[in-house]
């Protein structure tokens, strides 16, 4: 079982930034290998989850959805089993629930076996 938990939501005014951090127990537990993690974010009326940043187990690889890349950086420290996701010139339509999750390894954009609760971006005009 992997637990996660995501805080540094908010509201925000456009071009405004924001960081989210995600605690996470996220080391497989028979392997002693991390996870590779990832956020996505739901918008308000949609019913589905969009993969907005993943990184691989070491940070050396990493993923972005075309409407946040050059705003958004994913980065993780391992030693203190922390995601994080630093987002930068927000935008109205960044309005989201925003879940920190395990991804698929060899594709980062997908998620995984484990979601955290989510943590609430409001940005405004």
């Amino acid at each position: 079982q992997v637990e996660l938990v995501e805080s540094g939501g908010g509201s925000v005014q456009a071009g405004g930034s924001l960081r989210l951090s995600c605690a996470a127990s996220f080391y497989r537990s028979k392997t002693d290998k991390p996870y590779c993690m990832g956020w996505f974010r739901q918008a308000p009326g949609k019913l589905e989850r969009e993969g907005v940043a993943g990184i691989s187990t070491l940070g050396g690889s990493t993923f972005y959805a075309d409407s946040v890349k050059g705003r958004f950086t994913i980065s993780r420290d391992n030693a203190k089993k922390m995601l994080y996701l630093q987002m930068n010139s927000l935008k109205p339509e960044d309005t989201a629930m925003y879940y920190c999750a395990t991804v698929r390894c060899d594709a980062l954009y997908s998620p995984g076996d484990f979601w955290g609760q989510g943590t609430q971006v409001t940005v405004s005009s």
